[in-house]
């Protein structure tokens, strides 16, 4: 029981968490390239709900093996705690549309979410923060 506490309250691997957001941010741009009128708006939809999806995994932390938890919990995250985890990364992906400089406002929101999961004990980032979640290992072992 002791070690199930342990890894639900343990700090997902760093590189996991990269490669499971890279496979979600292709599928977000996959959606942006493969439903132009719509694509955009597909997009940001998944990249605010994803995490909701599979009892707290997106499907990049699915095929991963990582969860998202509320904090203290071994329950899985709602659509309502990813779209508030989430929300920086939207606000990031609604400012890359804005011609020119649009691309500098998202590379400041991921590179400071970036350091503060490097930073912080828990791993935890400014949506984190808000919808008080965590992101776990969620293997089978």
């Amino acid at each position: 029981m002791e070690e199930l506490a342990q890894k639900v309250n343990g700090k997902a691997n760093l590189l996991n968490r990269f490669i499971a957001k890279l496979i979600d941010l292709l599928i977000v741009g996959a959606f942006l390239k493969l439903l132009p009128p719509i694509g955009f708006l597909a997009g940001l939809t998944y990249l605010l709900i994803g995490d909701g999806l599979y009892d707290g995994r997106s499907l990049g932390k699915k095929f991963i093996g990582l969860r998202v938890i509320l904090t203290g919990k071994d329950r899985g995250c709602s659509f309502r705690e990813s779209i508030i985890r989430n929300l920086p990364f939207g606000i990031g992906y609604i400012l890359f549309s804005i011609p020119w400089i649009g691309w500098i406002f998202p590379l400041i929101i991921f590179s400071f979410e970036g350091l503060l999961i490097i930073g912080s004990e828990a791993g935890a980032r400014i949506g984190d923060e808000m919808a008080k979640t965590q992101v776990v290992d969620d293997r089978k072992e």
